[in-house]
Formats: C-alpha cells, structure tokens, sequence
C-alpha cells in the first residue's frame, strides 16, 4: 500500500469569505423601503477574524431610525450559519445619500412605488 502524505494536503477553511457574508446580507430587507441592505448601500464594511466572528460597518438611511434593531436582527440570523459571532457597528461617516444605491436598488425601490 502507498505511503500517503497527511501534511501536503491544502488546509480547509470553513470562515466565510467577504463575498459570502455580503450575499447572505442581501437577504436584510429595510423594513421601511423594502429594499436590502446591500443594494441600499447601507453595508459599509466586513471584516472577519481567524475565528469566523463577523463585524459589519454598516450604516442606515437616517440616525433616527426606529428599525435599527430589526435590521440588526435580521443581519444576525441570515449570518447564524456562516458566522461564529456577529458585531455591527454603526457608523454614520460617510453619511448615507442616494448615490450608494445600485442599480438593482434602484430597480426594487421603483417596484414599489418610488419614483429614484
């Protein structure tokens, strides 16, 4: 039977990569403009630690916003399965305007009724 080398195999990772996280963001729908989080422009940042925790710079449309804990929710649960643990830490520099949303944000807020 052939020696086989344990040590030369490639290291697998099981943390979850930026693009991942950003995905599963797009499943945060703002409750007031049912549009997600990530074509709304309100995802700022991720970063992921060697441990798979998460923390998201994110910010929202205004720093009144009664729905801060529902958006922080949401982000938690569609992040359980990809995450150790999840920090969002708001931020408000740059101020949120119209021009971060996508195109495909723009679509969604016209579907409902929004005239972008």
């Amino acid at each position: 039977m052939p020696e086989v080398d344990l040590g030369t195999a490639a290291p697998t990772s099981n943390l979850p990569s930026e693009d991942d996280i950003v995905e599963a963001m797009k499943d945060v729908v703002d409750p007031e403009l049912m549009v997600n989080v990530v074509d709304l422009g309100l995802l700022y940042g991720v970063q992921i630690d060697d441990e798979g925790n998460v923390t998201l710079d994110m910010t929202l449309t205004s720093p009144t916003c009664p729905l801060t804990d529902k958006i922080e929710y949401d982000t938690k649960y569609v992040l359980d399965n990809l995450a150790n643990s999840v920090t969002v830490n708001w931020v408000w520099l740059p101020p949120w305007g119209l021009e971060m949303i996508t195109d495909d944000g723009r679509e969604q807020l016209r579907s409902v009724g929004y005239n972008i």
